[in-house]
């Protein structure tokens, strides 16, 4: 299985930035695909940007150029991170990471989608 930590979030005020951190570690094969979620209360969860293993970057309209995805790949571990620069209230949310790909387990490759816990992230007027 494929496990995924965040961390980073926090309480900062309108106009400041925090970068998130994603940890993904397990028996990865290979990642296709992994990208950050947000979920406000009374809200559907929604994407917020993501990141291929072909390197192309997707952001959703609210964040574009404000938010910066990136990925960097260590010996067992993958780090997911995303810059917030000039955060808003309308930004505050618990921040998912998502990860999907493949794994191995007993000599056999199985595909995998995982979430992290999430991480709350509060922008103060």
């Amino acid at each position: 299985q494929v496990q995924l930590v965040e961390s980073g979030g926090g309480l900062v005020q309108a106009g400041g930035s925090l970068r998130l951190s994603c940890a993904a570690s397990g028996s990865i094969a290979r990642i296709n695909a992994m990208g950050w979620y947000r979920q406000a209360p009374g809200k559907q969860r929604e994407l917020v940007a993501t990141s291929t293993s072909g390197g192309s970057t997707n952001y959703a309209d609210s964040v574009k150029g404000r938010f910066t995805i990136s990925r960097d790949n260590a010996k067992n571990t993958v780090y997911l991170y995303l810059q917030m620069n000039s955060l808003k209230p309308d930004d505050t949310a618990v921040y998912y990471c998502n990860a999907e790909g493949d794994y191995v387990r007993d000599y056999r490759t199985n595909t995998f989608n995982s979430w992290g816990r999430g991480t709350q992230v509060t922008v103060s007027a």
